[in-house]
């Protein structure tokens, strides 16, 4: 199942998705973790060293590669120059599976060892000089989206991304692409604004959408989220000696992560768990459709000089079946 963790800057979402990861980990699932945000702090958070973060290679400088090994043999995709972040697969495209090794993880992803657990780390890589005033950010999020698009998952397997700050996600149609999206909220005003522009946006997409709140100190802290966002208030989360711990570059063992912080993660997987049981795959599909079709006419076309709807296979539905690797 696929997983978004969102929210305002300096919310905690990388810090909880982190510790979600390793959760997840922790049990023994296969699980792709994405840093998908500006900032690129998800490496860290998971204990990476500077040296090692930095040397994550990122996925917007293996677009060729990706697009390439996606479009497969699809007979309505003429070349990969072709393919934008929004193009969906059809007969003949190659899928990604959690539990598979393939070129794209080969080029994307790296192998990340806790202390408990192991998974795979992919990231959109930062902003580089070269990048400053001529580029937005969400070019280098089109690779994950491209490969969300051809990533057919099953249960007791998770990807996890850890999303741009704020409604940014909403640039582009990758909002849909989660079985459950955790947005991750201070109790303060500030903290709930994001919730009310994400569930505004999200309202006409079946989007499941739970809030995290974050920095809980009490009862009051939750009496006022509660207040704001009413049934959508998941669990909350407060300090945590062992976050502090490993925010300063000494984490002790995850099994010593508090018990409330414990049992707060595993509501989360039971959250996500029980979405992904009532995934409607052919509207999952369709959603695809829909957001190739808009960005195909609003921009893709004249990029590309081709008729990218020629690219939808209107036969074709993304399956939980699909999941199992195929022999090479």
């Amino acid at each position: 199942m696929k997983i978004a963790f969102v929210g305002k800057g300096g919310s905690g979402k990388t810090t909880l998705s982190s510790l979600f990861i390793r959760h997840l980990a922790a049990t023994g699932a296969p699980v792709v973790a994405v840093d998908a945000d500006i900032n690129q702090h998800l490496g860290a958070a998971l204990g990476l060293s500077d040296e090692e973060a930095a040397a994550l290679p990122a996925m917007g400088a293996h677009l060729p590669l990706i697009k390439e090994y996606l479009r497969g043999s699809n007979p309505r995709i003429a070349s990969a120059d072709t393919m934008i972040k929004t193009t969906p697969p059809g007969e003949g495209s190659r899928l990604l599976r959690v539990r598979e090794d393939n070129p794209v993880y080969d080029a994307c992803a790296r192998p990340v060892r806790l202390d408990d657990g192991e998974l795979r780390l992919m990231a959109t890589g930062p902003f580089t000089e070269s990048d400053l005033g001529v580029a937005c950010y969400h070019s280098k999020v089109g690779a994950v989206e491209l490969c969300l698009n051809h990533l057919v998952d099953g249960p007791d397997e998770y990807v996890v991304v850890d999303m741009t700050a704020g409604s940014d996600s909403f640039a582009s149609g990758m909002f849909t692409r989660f079985d459950m999206t955790f947005l991750v909220a201070e109790p303060t005003r500030k903290g709930v604004s994001v919730y009310r522009q994400y569930k505004e946006y999200a309202r006409d997409f079946g989007v499941a959408l739970k809030v995290v709140g974050n920095k809980v100190q009490g009862a009051d802290d939750v009496d006022f989220l509660r207040s704001e966002v009413g049934e959508d208030l998941l669990v909350t989360v407060g300090h945590s000696d062992w976050v502090r711990s490993m925010e300063k570059g000494r984490p002790p063992l995850f099994a010593l992560l508090e018990a409330a912080n414990r049992t707060a993660l595993q509501t989360l997987q039971d959250a996500a768990d029980d979405s992904y049981a009532h995934r409607d795959w052919e509207r999952y599909t369709q959603q695809m459709v829909h957001f190739h079709l808009r960005n195909a006419e609003s921009w893709g076309n004249a990029k590309t000089g081709a008729d990218l709807a020629a690219q939808i296979d209107p036969g074709f539905v993304l399956d939980e079946r699909l999941a199992v690797p195929q022999p090479s």
